[in-house]
């Protein structure tokens, strides 16, 4: 998690009940008699978009079903710096992956958002809308034009809302505020809290422009340099998609929203053309408790992640053949892509000793100090907790002599990213009880690595098998090597005089190329950005999806998540996801009019 250790606060004021009309907490509470047009699994950054949208429709009956709990009056779910403290609680799904043998064998938590909102409740709020050849290859693989970036201009700025940030400084030079929209449901602002490290890594920059240029904007299509981050916050305080999208449509009559309850399968309804109809659902409150099940009139629509997604489908006898007979589960559309193509973000913290005691690491080891920037959120949504992991980003592209292939989208796109963190943080080690640090992320944004989402049992309430084979490829271990020694490079700059002492830990060690290979495989983990599970591809080609995320070889049934990536996109997935969910809507209401 972001927070080394979680902080003791005065007091966390935890609601699981309902406090909306339409904000259903079992599913003995649904209406008797509603029918729904539209069952949505899932309420993160696509089911949230799906939901509300649809639900924009006169006439049309729009249910969310979320396995997660509520997240209303939860504080933590609130003020941004605290999110991640609900990594590793009931607000988290708890997975874990499959020994990873790139990373010498060990499992790591694998976190997912199991609340209201998914894992826009209890993410970093990055806010990255990935490149313009991220978008361009995802048109091309899908042979759809629409998925392209210029096509999707539109569906970027209907979903954003540029805001101020916490502190209302001066945001001059720090974005272009010419490229977003300002009356979208998410909020999108600048680090709220200037740090002392902030004018050190910009004049880094300037020192090394050549291979650490500047970038204005890292939105605007062109990722590569060091910007300002962006944030889903507004008002120094967490924008998810729960308080975006669902909440402010939960008074529409024809919306409703079922949490704690969490679909088993998917259920097939009939046949047309040929083709199995899925528009049932099966759904319970765990795994003792009954069954329920209810038909949609129109679709069914998953967006439950790129790990539950192909698990539903895998359950729902979508996917291979031969996999699915030895589970016992009956094969109704043989697809071997099914959970197949999984893809995430490799991340590795590499700290340094600090000669200021100007930096977060006080907040986790003082609790007077975290109790008091609590209070002065609560009264003022001001000061360091508005603030996400880093107040700025970098990324950035190897010559192709120093990887074996480019696994990249193309020249906007970056092979991996600097996050600039002034403390200690680590996945992968405990923090230390005492000292002033400040954290490198190296993170390997185009990964050539593959790997699986698998069935461990036919029962739904048994986690799936997630292996997202980190770091299996050579590319992407010299790719990690390369940022690790190019962060060595930034960090050695003559901006950091006076600041940054000396490398920290395990990281002093890692001085050759294999030692720092070494060193990545023992400590890496991941920023949780799993991708391209059903992915979708040209209608009469590969993959899981349709062009129109529809389902191949079925009727009803769609998928708006990250699972329907090609490709990870080169950015965190949050942003990514929300766009492409603003267009699935548009598609999906688009194919009710042609009824």
């Amino acid at each position: 998690m972001f927070l080394p250790r979680r902080l003791s606060l005065l007091s966390l004021s935890l609601s699981f009940g309902c406090s909306l009309g339409a904000l259903f907490t079992d599913p003995s509470q649904l209406p008797q008699g509603k029918t729904y047009d539209y069952i949505v699994v899932g309420s993160g950054a696509g089911g949230g978009v799906i939901g509300s949208r649809l639900s924009e429709l006169s006439g049309v009956n729009v249910l969310i079903i979320e396995a997660g709990i509520n997240v209303d009056g939860v504080l933590e779910t609130e003020i941004p710096f605290l999110g991640p403290n609900l990594i590793g609680t009931s607000f988290d799904w708890n997975f874990t992956t499959t020994p990873q043998a790139g990373l010498n064998g060990r499992s790591i938590a694998y976190a997912r958002g199991h609340a209201l909102g998914g894992s826009t409740s209890i993410n970093f709020l990055v806010y990255t809308r990935g490149s313009e050849d991220d978008w361009d290859r995802f048109a091309s693989t899908t042979g759809d034009k629409g998925w392209s970036w210029s096509a999707l201009q539109p569906y970027i700025k209907k979903m954003e809302k540029l805001v101020a940030p916490a502190d209302n400084h001066n945001t001059q030079g720090q974005i272009n505020p010419s490229i977003h929209g300002t009356s979208g449901p998410v909020d999108v602002s600048l680090p709220g809290f200037g740090l002392p490290t902030d004018s050190r890594v910009i004049a880094a920059t300037g020192d090394l422009g050549s291979q650490f240029p500047f970038n204005e904007d890292m939105n605007s299509g062109n990722t590569i340099g060091v910007g300002w981050v962006q944030y889903t916050i507004g008002g120094g305080q967490r924008a998810s998609s729960y308080t975006s999208y669902i909440k402010p449509a939960l008074g529409r009559p024809n919306f409703d929203v079922l949490i704690n309850t969490q679909v088993t399968k998917i259920i097939q309804t009939g046949t047309s053309s040929g083709k199995p109809v899925f528009r049932g659902v099966q759904f319970a409150t765990s795994a003792s408790a009954p069954r329920f099940s209810l038909n949609a009139t129109t679709e069914v629509i998953l967006s439950a992640g790129a790990v539950q997604t192909p698990q539903l489908l895998l359950l729902s006898g979508i996917g291979d053949s031969g996999a699915l007979s030895k589970l016992g589960i009956k094969t109704i559309v043989n697809n071997a892509n099914v959970g197949e193509n999984l893809q995430d973000h490799v991340l590795l913290s590499s700290p340094f000793t600090v000669n200021s005691t100007q930096t977060f690491d006080l907040i986790f080891q003082n609790p007077d100090v975290a109790n008091s920037l609590v209070s002065q959120w609560t009264s003022s949504h001001t000061g360091e907790l508005v603030l996400g992991p880093a107040n700025q980003l970098g990324w950035f592209r190897l010559p192709s002599s120093a990887i074996p292939s480019d696994p990249s989208a193309g020249p906007t796109s970056g092979h991996y990213e600097f996050i600039f963190t002034n403390g200690f943080v680590s996945f992968a080690v405990p923090s230390p009880p005492t000292g002033n640090y400040f954290s490198l992320f190296t993170n390997v944004v185009s990964p050539a690595s593959r790997g699986t989402v698998t069935l461990k049992s036919s029962n739904p309430f048994d986690a799936p098998l997630v292996d997202p084979g980190l770091l299996s490829s050579p590319t992407d271990i010299a790719i990690m090597r390369e940022a690790i020694k190019a962060g060595k490079t930034f960090m050695a700059d003559k901006a950091w005089n006076g600041w940054i002492l000396e490398p920290f830990g395990d990281f002093a060690n890692a001085v050759t190329d294999a030692q720092i290979e070494a060193y990545a495989r023992q400590f890496s983990t991941t920023v949780w950005h799993p991708s391209g599970s059903a992915a979708a591809g040209q209608t009469n080609g590969g993959g899981v999806l349709n062009p129109d995320l529809t389902v191949k070889g079925t009727v009803g049934l769609r998928v708006v998540d990250a699972s329907a990536f090609p490709f990870v996109p080169a950015a965190h997935t949050q942003a990514p996801t929300y766009i492409l969910a603003e267009r699935a809507a548009d598609l999906i209401k688009a194919a009710r009019q042609r009824k």
